[in-house]
């Protein structure tokens, strides 16, 4: 049974990524911090199936701890502050996790063990400003965040790390993807829980920034997928994985409350303090090169993942009310 270490495991990617190795059978090892609070609520249902260990992309002494203690096969780098707005108002403390993190754990996996496998998570939001649409592994990066120039930073250092010390080391760049279990901190989930809120007499008003921000969102369930085909290749290398497809923060709105009969214009609220300093160009990926050599393509289409996201939180409510 080979063996997997995922940075994260209690984040959204990490419970479906954890899934997907556990039915593969490997035996699954999990990085969480010593700080973290709350979150493994995502794991409740296969937490005997789990090992987690103790560490932190600021700590490389923790890291190359839970490298020998799993004795990895494959290390799947999720871990992240992963929210775009946040960056804004920590830019520092993102830069050391997106950023340095990735580093101290590349450079643990290079000192420990060089033939593990490595998967970083990019993201989409490194194209920022794209000077085309969509986007190919090949377009310039123009990041406009600090969330964003971090993940820059790592998806170089993963390149490096290939090149220079000859590691497996492959960089995922994903485009949005939701699920039910995305933060309460993301767009689409706090759409899909207002949503239930409203339904359920709970709230009258959703408050939102730009509602014409378009994404290429799909289901994270799919996504953790292709992480895993690209461990499984001979050659490392990078991959946009996205639908390619785009739909604006309003179609979500539109769809989200539709699927509960009600308009989203009866309550939707606009507030300029969710605007982004700087906004994103139209970001969609061309997933052709992950089709073609991973044959990976995504399962579960826009409508459909609304309405997932809209019933979970529906039904997250309606037990909230029954206790």
């Amino acid at each position: 049974m080979p063996n997997a270490l995922i940075t994260g495991i209690n984040g959204q990617d990490g419970s479906y990524l954890a899934e997907l190795l556990l039915e593969k059978g490997y035996n699954v090892f999990g990085l969480v911090r010593s700080t973290s609070t709350g979150g493994n609520e995502r794991l409740a249902h296969i937490a005997d199936d789990l090992t987690l260990l103790t560490g932190d992309l600021l700590d490389q002494s923790s890291l190359v701890d839970a490298l020998r203690s799993s004795e990895a096969d494959e290390v799947y780098n999720l871990a992240a502050q992963s929210h775009v707005h946040t960056s804004f108002q920590q830019p520092v403390f993102t830069a050391q996790v997106n950023g340095l993190g990735v580093t101290r754990l590349l450079d643990a996996i290079r000192n420990v063990n060089p033939s593990t496998r490595f998967y970083q998570a990019s993201t989409g939001e490194i194209f920022g400003m794209a000077s085309e649409t969509p986007q190919t592994e090949r377009t310039p990066m123009y990041p406009r965040s600090p969330y964003a120039v971090a993940k820059v930073y790592a998806h170089w250092m993963t390149i490096n790390y290939r090149e220079g010390h000859g590691l497996h080391a492959s960089a995922g760049i994903l485009f949005n993807h939701e699920s039910p279990r995305r933060g309460s901190e993301f767009v689409t989930r706090k759409i899909s829980h207002a949503v239930a809120m409203i339904k359920h007499g709970r709230a009258d008003e959703l408050r939102l920034g730009n509602l014409d921000a378009r994404r290429d969102w799909g289901f994270a369930g799919d996504f953790v997928n292709a992480m895993w085909l690209m461990l499984q290749q001979e050659s490392p290398d990078d991959f946009i994985i996205a639908t390619g497809q785009t739909h604006s923060v309003r179609d979500f709105c539109t769809l989200a409350f539709e699927h509960v009969g009600l308009d989203y214009r009866d309550h939707v609220v606009h507030d300029s303090s969710y605007l982004r300093p700087t906004e994103v160009g139209a970001l969609v990926g061309d997933g052709s090169k992950a089709h073609k050599v991973l044959g990976w393509v995504p399962k579960v289409g826009f409508e459909d993942l609304v309405t997932m996201m809209v019933d979970a939180d529906m039904a997250l409510v309606e037990t909230s009310d029954r206790a």
